[in-house]
């Protein structure tokens, strides 16, 4: 007897609008509780107003759909000219494994080698898998305070 063939509903990858701010705040906040991780309102500021922060400053806010609802988030954030940081790189628990989160940091990591020089990153270091994808797509290491690590690539 043949298994049943599951398939697996492609991620839809588009640029945030403002009509999806609540829904991609509620989706963030529910990935770091799952994760661990509480609200802090110096750290999530920027979830405040993601055109602002984002795209109107030189970077760009990613967000990943499947069938419509929000399933994950990448998102570029300019620091100056030459400089930017990758941020958000999230995948709902329950789609993680499927690639999702590598598209979404190809994505990003797409935008900030076109127009910056120097990309960074950080993480916390329990995240094992994505500190791997970052090491496999250039970056290194350049800091450690307490659980963050910190990353640089010259693309």
């Amino acid at each position: 007897m043949k298994k049943p063939v599951v398939r697996i509903p492609a991620v839809r990858i588009e640029v945030f609008t403002p009509d999806r701010a609540s829904e991609v705040r509620q989706f963030v906040f529910g990935v770091l509780e799952e994760e661990g991780f509480g609200y802090d309102p110096v750290k999530d500021s920027d979830l405040d107003d993601i055109c602002r922060y984002y795209i109107e400053n030189g970077g760009v806010f990613y967000i990943g759909t499947i069938n419509g609802d929000v399933v994950g988030t990448g998102a570029v954030r300019r620091i100056n000219s030459k400089k930017c940081e990758i941020k958000r790189i999230y995948v709902k628990q329950e789609f993680r494994g499927r690639g999702f989160g590598k598209e979404l940091f190809l994505m990003a990591l797409e935008f900030a080698r076109i127009h910056y020089h120097v990309v960074t990153l950080k993480t916390d270091r329990t995240l094992v898998e994505a500190i791997n994808m970052y090491q496999k797509h250039g970056f290194s290491v350049v800091n450690e305070n307490d659980d963050t690590l910190f990353f640089i690539c010259r693309p």
